[in-house]
């Protein structure tokens, strides 16, 4: 099992090249090419003219170290109060976004489903909506050779500041995505700390979701009460039940950390540090991982 870690905190402090370097002295196997900037920031390197000429470079400096991408994450920060955002933005960015990712070598990359709608009477629309969505993103995944993966979501309630499943968020409705689309090129991408949030076991989540059907994961920790994103043993979830789920599986993807806000509190010159106690952390559970499916 790979030990990979996003990009996106790394990268944007130091740079790709430099941010490479570090991530690989801090004992990682491989990267997670964080392009959600690419919704958000029009200065972002991967939206400039040559930023395909760019990712083999990025790809390049990585095979020098050593160091493999095996996963990148889509942008997801669109307006879709506008109605013609599916096709001036979100299309276009998703498609050329997994260019850049198959282009580095990315085996999967991770697509959020449309989940903005906050009225739960309309989850057969959100549904319907999602399958024609990711439907249309197939032909582009055989094209690039990189498989699209959901991810499970929620919504917060604005005044309680409560959470619940949105789209693919519980396990039933994962799996409803997942087996109506029925492509080889679509998968599930397990966040685990989205599980914990509205009130499904990350443990839970993943034995349900099966061998078959989980191929990525989005590793973080948080206390059940908010999207901390940090690094696991910080929070209140539960690493001895979901190592041993994941052995239960026999799961056989990357252990992928999305777990960058840990990182933000530190002074910069101290972050490579904390990237190498990220990758201890990692070690140790991954190793977890291997004494269950042992025993």
């Amino acid at each position: 099992m790979l030990l990979t870690t996003q990009t996106s905190h790394i990268f944007k402090i130091f740079g790709e090249q430099e941010g490479i370097k570090i991530l690989k002295n801090a004992g990682y196997d491989a990267l997670d090419l964080t392009l959600c900037r690419m919704s958000r920031d029009p200065s972002f390197v991967f939206l400039k003219e040559d930023a395909l000429q760019y990712a083999e470079q990025v790809k390049g400096w990585a095979k020098k170290e050593g160091l493999l991408f095996r996963q990148a994450h889509t942008p997801f920060e669109f307006n879709w109060g506008n109605p013609n955002e599916l096709e001036d933005r979100f299309m276009p960015l998703t498609v050329k976004a997994m260019e850049i990712a198959a282009i580095v070598g990315a085996k999967i990359v991770v697509v959020h489903p449309y989940n903005h709608m906050e009225n739960e009477d309309n989850k057969n629309e959100i549904f319907d909506f999602n399958i024609k969505l990711y439907r249309r993103l197939i032909p582009y995944a055989r094209e690039f050779g990189i498989k699209v993966a959901l991810e499970n979501m929620y919504r917060v309630d604005p005044v309680r500041r409560i959470y619940s499943p949105n789209a693919c968020g519980t396990p039933e409705e994962f799996i409803k995505y997942i087996d109506t689309l029925d492509s080889e090129w679509i998968t599930a991408c397990l966040d685990l700390g989205h599980s914990s949030l509205v009130g499904v076991e990350a443990q839970d989540f993943i034995r349900t979701l099966g061998h078959d059907r989980l191929q990525a994961l989005h590793v973080h920790d948080n206390d059940y009460t908010f999207d901390s994103h940090t690094l696991p043993g910080i929070g209140k979830m539960n690493w001895e039940e979901i190592t041993k789920a994941l052995a239960d599986i026999q799961y056989s993807g990357d252990f992928t950390y999305e777990a960058d806000q840990f990182l933000k509190g530190f002074e910069d010159d101290f972050k490579p540090a904390a990237c190498r106690f990220m990758a201890e952390c990692g070690r140790h559970l991954i190793a977890k991982i291997k004494t269950y499916q042992e025993n």
